[in-house]
């Protein structure tokens, strides 16, 4: 730590910030393993969305915001986003406060910062932490939150919590941890900086024409709602869509699941946590929250989950024939989700770009 010591004094961190935060870390080797791990088993979309979206958290989301409707209210009227993705993303994030983490943020930025696959990422957090430490919002021994440095009740990396963390209760201090004020309205104000628009739901489950091509069910293909309505996209229940500018078709079952039309506010969500699983919970798990219905249309769950392993045999297979989905890594980025697309086609399949045991299978199968 001794040249990461000199170039935090050279930013400004002083001896004593210094001193408090970093003389006692530890090395947390859980960080690591956690941080080099790649998961071989995997849910599926529809089993994640079970246990994250399950009564008991729907009830107790209520709950929380009929107890602190106050604290809810100003934050959703101060940066207009609603109340209830406000306590969606709280009940996600830890369980509304149950389980933030107990790892202390010094020692879990410090091992990554030194041991790790991101350690030019860790150590920036690392030199926010501090930040956070001099400017005294916080004493450091109250900093701990996740394997990965996220902290507090919505699990804010240092960076973000220096960007916007806001002090809502007026007592001099940015208190993520212990002042639901803060919380709420720090969480907020991340959605609102990120492209939260106050006059825009975050999406709507839909039902597609018949003759819906799936390879249009693309988070890049974006436009106006009303181009979707044009082309018979309906609410689910056949009302008219929401009004959205720049908005796209989601199948994140691929043709045989559930549709949704998502928009700028579901982006923003995505800034919080790139992940479009995470962004459609968020969604699903508010419009619960708010007395709305769960998804109506059926989960196809006579389909399995690709593990890790199976993705990157799929991807081989796709690359072998001529289909590029790019270097084999197990993940359903963009690229393979294109490549499995051109494959599907050539098959005279629907082109949703979902991979399926079927699918392995085939390519498995072929010369």
């Amino acid at each position: 730590l001794a040249a990461f010591r000199a170039r935090a004094r050279a930013a400004g961190i002083s001896e004593a910030t210094l001193h408090a935060a970093l003389d006692g870390v530890q090395r947390r080797e859980h960080a690591v393993r956690q941080d080099r791990n790649q998961p071989e088993f995997t849910r599926t979309l529809w089993e994640y969305l079970d246990s994250a979206i399950s009564p008991q958290r729907v009830a107790t989301g209520q709950q929380k915001l009929a107890e602190l409707r106050s604290e809810f209210d100003a934050a959703s009227a101060g940066y207009g986003v609603p109340a209830a993705v406000l306590a969606a993303v709280w009940g996600i994030e830890s369980n509304y406060g149950r389980n933030y983490g107990d790892v202390p943020v010094f020692d879990a930025l410090a091992t990554l910062g030194f041991e790790g696959r991101r350690e030019a990422w860790a150590r920036a957090e690392l030199m926010a932490a501090l930040q956070i430490v001099q400017r005294g919002d916080i004493d450091h021994a109250r900093m701990v939150g996740s394997w990965a440095g996220a902290m507090g009740q919505t699990q804010f990396l240092p960076s973000s919590y220096l960007a916007f963390a806001v002090d809502a209760d007026g007592d001099g201090r940015r208190d993520i941890w212990a002042s639901m004020a803060d919380v709420l309205s720090s969480t907020a104000n991340f959605l609102a900086r990120s492209g939260w628009r106050a006059d825009e739901p975050w999406g709507a489950e839909v039902r597609l024409p018949a003759a819906f091509d799936p390879a249009r069910a693309d988070a890049d293909l974006r436009q106006d709602a009303a181009q979707w309505t044009a082309e018979g996209v309906t609410a689910i229940d056949g009302a008219p869509l929401p009004a959205m500018a720049e908005a796209a078709i989601l199948q994140p079952a691929g043709a045989r699941g559930p549709a949704f039309i998502v928009g700028r506010n579901f982006r923003s969500i995505l800034r919080y946590n790139n992940s479009t699983s995470y962004a459609l919970t968020v969604g699903l798990l508010s419009q619960r929250i708010a007395g709305g219905p769960p998804v109506q249309a059926a989960w196809p769950r006579e389909l399995r989950a690709l593990t890790w392993g199976e993705l990157q045999v799929l991807q081989q297979g796709l690359n072998r024939r001529g289909f590029d989905s790019g270097a084999p890594d197990g993940q359903m980025g963009p690229a393979t989700r294109r490549a499995l697309r051109q494959y599907q086609r050539s098959l005279g399949m629907p082109a949703d770009g979902y991979p399926t045991a079927e699918l392995l299978e085939r390519l498995r199968g072929e010369p």
